[in-house]
C-alpha cells in the first residue's frame, strides 16, 4: 500500500497526459463527424442515383467493418502500398491518422441517424411549407432542422458515449491515450513495472467522463420536448 501511495503521483501524471489525448481526439471527431455526417446523409438520399448508390456503399462498407480494421488500414496503407507515409512516425502522424479514421467512421453512423430524423418528418410539413411561400433551403432549416435535432438526440447520445469508450482503439497505432499509458505501467514505464492498478484509475477516468456527458446530453434531450 505504500508503494502504491509513492508512485500515485507519477501515475495520474502520465493518466492525466494520456487523458488528454483521448478527449483532443473525441472533441475533433465529433467536430468533424457532425457535419461530414449530414453531408453524407444529403448524398444518401440524393436523387442522382448513381451519387446516392456510392454514398450508401461507402456507409455500408465502414459501418459494416471493425472501426480497428480502418485504423490499421488508413495509418499503414499509404506507407507499406503506396510507398509513401503520408502520416510520419510521430505522435502528430498517429493522431492525424487516429482523427480520421474516426471522423470518417462515426460520419456514417451519424449519417444513418440524420436521414432517419429528416425521413421521420411528416412529407406534409414541406408542403405546407411550399403552400407558404418557403423556399426549400428555408422550410429545411426552420421547420424540418429543428424537429430532426428533437428526434436524433437519444440515438446521438448513445453514439456520443460510444465515441469515449471507442478512443481506446487507437492505441493499436501507438498513439498514447490514456489506456495506452495505464497498460504501460504493467510492462515498465517511469520506474514502476508489474502494475496493473493503474488501468483500474483509467476506468474512473472513463466513467466520470461519460456520467458527465449523460447528464449533459439528458438536459439537452428535456430542453428539446417542447417538440412532443
Amino acid at each position: 500500500m505504500e508503494q502504491i501511495l509513492e508512485q500515485l503521483p507519477i501515475v495520474i501524471k502520465s493518466l492525466n497526459i494520456g487523458f488528454l489525448q483521448t478527449l483532443k481526439l473525441f472533441f475533433v471527431t465529433l467536430i468533424g463527424a457532425f457535419p461530414l455526417g449530414l453531408i453524407i446523409a444529403f448524398g444518401s438520399m440524393s436523387r442522382f442515383k448513381p451519387l446516392s448508390y456510392f454514398t450508401k456503399i461507402i456507409v455500408w462498407i465502414v459501418r459494416g467493418t471493425p472501426l480497428m480494421i480502418q485504423l490499421l488500414i488508413i495509418y499503414y496503407f499509404p506507407g507499406l502500398v503506396l510507398h509513401n507515409p503520408i502520416w510520419g512516425g510521430g505522435e502528430t502522424g498517429r493522431f492525424l491518422a487516429a482523427a480520421v479514421s474516426f471522423i470518417l467512421n462515426y460520419a456514417c453512423y451519424f449519417s444513418e441517424i440524420y436521414r432517419g430524423g429528416i425521413q421521420g418528418v411528416p412529407a406534409g410539413q414541406e408542403e405546407a411549407g411550399l403552400v407558404l411561400g418557403m423556399t426549400k433551403s428555408q422550410i429545411f432549416f426552420k421547420v424540418t432542422l429543428l424537429q430532426m435535432i428533437k428526434r436524433i438526440v437519444p440515438p446521438m447520445s448513445n453514439e456520443i458515449i460510444t465515441l469515449v469508450k471507442d478512443t481506446s482503439l487507437a492505441r493499436i497505432i501507438a498513439l498514447q491515450e490514456i489506456i495506452w499509458a495505464g497498460q504501460a505501467f504493467m510492462k515498465g514505464s517511469q520506474g514502476i513495472s508489474g502494475a496493473i492498478w493503474p488501468l483500474f484509475f483509467t476506468a474512473v477516468y472513463y466513467l466520470i467522463f461519460n456520467g458527465i456527458l449523460t447528464v449533459l446530453l439528458g438536459r439537452l434531450e428535456k430542453k428539446l420536448s417542447y417538440f412532443k
